[in-house]
This record gives C-alpha cells, structure tokens and sequence, in this order.
C-alpha cells in the first residue's frame, strides 16, 4: 500500500502516488480495483511493447522471423563454446520433450534455443529488444506447437545450429529463413483452424 512505500521509503505518500501513477503510465505496472497493483514489466520497453498490444500471432512471428534470422548470421560470427553448450542442450531438451509428448518442457526449450542464438549474436541490444518480446514469443511457440511437431522442424533446428557451429553465416541466415517460413505456414494452419467455420 501507499502509506506502508512511503514509510519504508521516507517520503510522502503524495510522491509515492505520482511514482505509482508515472510507473503505470510507462506501462511498467498495472493497478486492478480491489486487488492492488501488478508488476506488468521490467523495464520501459517491455512495458511499451505490453501497452501496445501487437499479439497477433502472424505479426509476433514477422518480428520474430526479422530478429531471429539477423542473429541467426551474426551468431555464425560470434558464437563461443558457452552459446553452442546452450544451444546444443536446448536442441536435445526439445527432442526430450517430444519424445515424452510434453508440450510445456519443448515450448520451454524452444524458446531457450532460440534465445540463445540470439544472445550468441554478441549484440547486446539485439537481445533486450529479444527479451522485451520473450512473453510474446513464448506464446507464438506455445500456439504453433503440437506434438509431435511437424516433420522436418527438428532437422531445422538441428540445421541451424550446425551452421552456427560451422561458422557459417549465410548458411545460418538461409536454415533461419527456411525455419521462419515453416512456422509461418504453421501459423497459417492455426489461424485458419481457430477461424469460425475452419477445419476443426
């Protein structure tokens, strides 16, 4: 509450209030009637791309396509033994995971495989922008994936990080397009399945 920030911070509860209502505004909390405020995001951009909505899944996976495929080629440049450790661990716990048909575990590890690409790009704000959207792109996995997942996307995986391990960039660049292209038409499968009147 108001009164309990301002004693432990040593201001007045007029400040905390204008700190509350800066803090919304910036879309970094969210205060619910009856209920108290919530943590929305972590930092201001985050919070920015939270207020702004943007989760339809065909654009998620745009944004998604014109980052992951950047550090896809610049991960082929700048990986170390730490990045390809990561990846090569979250292309196994995906494989793990499909095998034991649990759709929670792969959408975690698939959504750490291609973090760490990302992180392997040696772009330090490539990344916060990444991160910034981690909630949006874990969701795009989570509404793309069924298992077992649909023939050839594990070789892509497996693809990619060969190629990053190869130091290959326009390799890398071309398996991360492919891969963007494949989630896309799975997108397009969903979409047309959730739609009124759509397969079921």
């Amino acid at each position: 509450g108001e009164k309990h920030l301002a004693e432990e911070l040593g201001v007045s509860r007029g400040t905390v209030r204008e700190a509350l209502r800066a803090l919304t505004a910036a879309g970094l909390l969210e205060p619910r009637v009856g209920d108290g405020t919530y943590v929305r995001a972590s930092d201001e951009l985050t919070g920015l791309l939270a207020q702004g909505g943007g989760t339809d899944l065909e654009h998620v996976l745009d944004v998604r396509a014109v980052l992951e495929i950047a550090a896809a080629e610049r991960a082929a440049r700048h990986r170390t033994d730490a990045h390809l450790d990561a990846m090569r661990e979250a292309v196994a716990a995906r494989a793990e995971a499909e095998r034991a048909d649990d759709v929670d575990a792969y959408v975690a590890a698939d959504s750490r495989f291609h973090r760490a690409v990302v992180e392997a790009a040696d772009n330090p704000l490539l990344t916060r922008l990444y991160d910034a959207l981690r909630e949006n792109v874990v969701e795009s996995i989570r509404r793309t994936t069924s298992l077992p997942e649909v023939q050839g996307l594990n070789d892509l995986h497996e693809g990619l990080l060969a190629a990053v391990e190869d130091g290959s960039p326009e390799h890398a660049r071309a398996i991360a397009a492919e891969l963007a292209d494949e989630l896309g038409f799975i997108s397009a499968v969903v979409e047309n399945e959730t739609r009124p009147g759509g397969a079921s």
